[in-house]
């Protein structure tokens, strides 16, 4: 009578190693395929978030342009908050630079980095700010998003709108606690003191860069 044989413990790791393998390769197979079919979606539902949150900064009517495609990558640049390349969004109108967006940081809001789209027409002034991302304490300091803001009618961070230095001194860039022009809210002023503190440096740095920046979107 023939003796049946019994795996040995090799052979049976060789195989659960084998069935592991397969496993993994049918897994990352499938895996592959759903990022191949998500991916034009996820990319242009982000398109399409990034273009929404720039048209609260930049009315329609100051550009023709693709925006998207005639962006152009920054450097970390200390003087706009951001210690990695962003992106600067270049606008024209009839062939000529009218404006650009720039992705700024404040870092020092009072739950750390508020994420901001800083507009600015070819004159020096502002066209608009939004904040795009942000931790502040809701209900409290969370009113610089207008989505957050209870005032609809005339949002905190709409009083950017139409500023330049050419209307607004130095000293004038702070909250009114700090001698400044801005409003704020009591009880919150360090989120709004970090907003403005970083719209003025980004307002300046572009006002020392205005050939340059320009020169780009032509």
């Amino acid at each position: 009578m023939p003796f049946s044989k019994e795996p040995t413990a090799a052979g049976m790791a060789v195989r659960t190693a084998l069935i592991l393998f397969l496993f993994v390769v049918a897994f990352t197979t499938v895996l592959a395929s759903m990022h191949a079919l998500t991916a034009p979606a996820i990319q242009a539902s982000a398109a399409e978030e990034e273009m929404r949150m720039i048209k609260e900064t930049l009315p329609q009517a100051l550009y023709d342009n693709d925006l998207l495609k005639d962006a152009k990558e920054l450097p970390a640049t200390a003087e706009i908050g951001q210690d990695q390349p962003s992106k600067v969004y270049l606008a024209t109108l009839q062939g000529k630079p009218s404006a650009i967006v720039l992705q700024v940081v404040a870092p020092d809001g009072y739950s750390g980095k508020i994420r901001m789209l800083v507009a600015i027409r070819s004159n020096g002034e502002l066209a608009g700010v939004r904040v795009t991302q942000h931790k502040e304490t809701p209900g409290l300091g969370d009113y610089i998003d207008p989505k957050k803001d209870k005032n609809k009618t005339r949002p905190w961070i709409s009083q950017f709108d139409g500023l330049s230095f050419a209307k607004r001194t130095e000293k004038d860039w702070a909250v009114k606690k700090d001698g400044g022009q801005f409003d704020a809210n009591a009880g919150a002023t360090v989120t709004p003191r970090a907003v403005v503190k970083a719209v003025r440096k980004a307002l300046r740095w572009a006002e020392a860069n205005r050939e340059q920046l320009l020169a780009n979107s032509k």
